[in-house]
């Protein structure tokens, strides 16, 4: 399998993964969303949490010019260390959170 389709099948699991987490509180569904066409990946909250509405990103990921781009996280397991335990070489790993002049400092890639 070569390495575009590998991080996709990665990202896939993580993402479904992911999914299996359900909100403590609340009427709150979560959704994967998984287009390996334009590979992005994302898990979404949607529903009530009593009065107030819930529609939000949960973890965003997008595959960029065959790196591994985290665009969002919002977990308490960390959506980086997941793939690294899955095989993903920190360098193809891009924290896109950070701002592009401070990924070298941290031990992942640096794609800006």
């Amino acid at each position: 399998m070569d390495t575009l389709n590998r991080y996709r099948q990665i990202v896939r699991n993580l993402i479904y993964e992911y999914t299996k987490y359900k909100p403590s509180h609340g009427q709150i569904e979560t959704e994967a969303i998984v287009n390996t066409e334009t590979d992005h990946y994302e898990v979404m909250h949607v529903g009530w949490d009593g009065q107030r509405r819930v529609h939000g990103c949960v973890v965003h990921i997008d595959i960029i010019q065959g790196k591994i781009w985290i665009q969002h996280d919002g977990t308490n397991r960390p959506v980086a260390e997941e793939l690294l335990e899955a095989g993903v070489p920190k360098e193809d790993i891009i924290l896109g959170f950070h701002p592009p002049q401070v990924r070298q400092y941290t031990d992942f890639g640096v794609a800006s």
